[in-house]
């Protein structure tokens, strides 16, 4: 027996002493020898709950606590809690132990009611991800979101890669068969199909820009297009001196954001104008109207995820060799943008995305209540700054490695 299996070993012969009934002590040992058995050969290396590689079988836990009728209750002294914090942790992590602090005055007569209980019990059926079956480098982003997810839910999770052409009731008849409660659909192909589902299938929707309205009236989407306040934080953060913020947008597309976007600037003490533009022609006006007034003391410019507006072939490169000229901060949602100039952009951490879904559809599973419905933007970002443009603006930076990434690539 090594180190990390005497300390669980001393955590519940301390519970023997306590005056729980027998069974309950009895329990509680035969359980801590169950976790030792099934878990020693990942102690040496486990760090973070959720990067737990060995969990006891069901089965293995059912003949544990098959005399248990209640929680463990943990003494919550300083000393222990000082002691078996770390252990304490490693044992919450396992999905069928249940930890209760408390406070000990003398000896224990009484017991919480709270039955033993898998943490995911009432969390009847399982999780599934329907997702574009697409070419590079589409593939990796999926890839790596779908990793999050299955980190998060651990292993309750099936997978459907989506064709060209799907048989809707082949894949409802399999989401019957695997009792699959709510479906992660990623991608716009993930969507449209998700529409096609058993009603009594909740859908959460991730990776993509936006969606129409009747999707959003029913499930939560969760958006790639970086949450405004995050973006108006960081442009603080390296301009302090930024009052004023301006935008061009097609509300077709936009509408929701623009709204998330005037109380983020409200809430940051920032001005913000933001002019609506549904043609090519619209948007290169409304540019020009804020390139020739704009105050490079003061101001910023921040381009919006928008195909209209934000034309890559005629309307960028206007607005990067305007704003060079003038010395206007310029930037934006989209990633490929700071590599040919804006000043920085923030862009999806695929992997932190696919936790935040999975914990989504895991809250649902759990409660049997609805998420709230509608458009969310992105918060789970990484940072690329373009570190010849802060040059040129004036901006120092000391720490490029502080960024996910730079451009141009040292």
């Amino acid at each position: 027996m090594n180190a990390n299996e005497k300390t669980i070993m001393g955590i519940f012969t301390q519970l023997s002493c306590i005056t729980f009934p027998c069974h309950i002590r009895a329990g509680a040992v035969l359980l801590a020898s169950l976790l030792i058995t099934a878990a020693s050969p990942a102690w040496a290396t486990l760090k973070d709950p959720n990067t737990l590689a060995v969990e006891p079988s069901q089965a293995d836990f059912a003949r544990a606590t098959h005399s248990i009728n209640t929680s463990f209750l943990l003494p919550s002294s300083a000393p222990l809690q000082a002691d078996y914090a770390e252990v304490i942790q490693t044992i919450e992590a396992f999905p069928d132990v249940v930890v209760f602090p408390v406070l000990v005055a003398g000896p224990v007569v009484a017991v919480a009611t709270r039955s033993l209980a898998n943490k995911f019990a009432q969390a009847e059926g399982t999780i599934a991800v329907i997702y574009p079956d697409i070419g590079e480098p589409y593939r990796s982003v999926f890839t790596q979101i779908i990793g999050g997810i299955d980190a998060q839910a651990r292993g309750r999770v099936s997978h459907f890669a989506l064709g060209t052409s799907v048989d809707v009731g082949e894949l409802n008849s399999s989401l019957r068969r695997q009792d699959v409660r709510v479906v992660i659909a990623l991608g716009r192909q993930g969507v449209n199909v998700s529409a096609a589902l058993d009603s009594n299938i909740r859908v959460v929707m991730g990776a993509v820009l936006t969606a129409p309205e009747n999707e959003v009236r029913d499930h939560p989407v969760n958006s790639l297009s970086p949450d405004p306040a995050l973006l108006f934080s960081r442009l603080k953060g390296m301009k302090p001196g930024v009052r004023r913020v301006f935008t061009v947008y097609d509300p077709r597309q936009n509408a929701w954001m623009m709204r998330l976007a005037k109380e983020a600037a409200r809430t940051q003490g920032l001005e913000f104008t933001a002019y609506e533009a549904q043609d090519l022609r619209s948007a290169m006006l409304a540019y020009q109207k804020i390139l020739a007034s704009a105050d490079s003391s003061q101001d910023a410019l921040w381009l919006p995820q928008d195909s209209t507006t934000v034309e890559e072939g005629s309307v960028l490169p206007l607005v990067l060799e305007e704003s060079w000229m003038r010395n206007l901060a310029v930037f934006s949602s989209s990633f490929g943008h700071v590599r040919r100039g804006v000043l920085f952009s923030l862009y999806p951490n695929n992997v932190e995305l696919g936790r935040h879904l999975a914990g989504s559809a895991l809250s649902f599973l759990t409660s049997g209540e609805n998420e709230v419905s509608g458009m969310f933007p992105l918060r789970e970002v990484l940072m690329a700054i373009n570190l010849r443009t802060a040059k040129h603006l004036g901006i120092n930076i000391r720490h490029p490695r502080n960024f996910d990434m730079a451009f141009p690539e040292q």
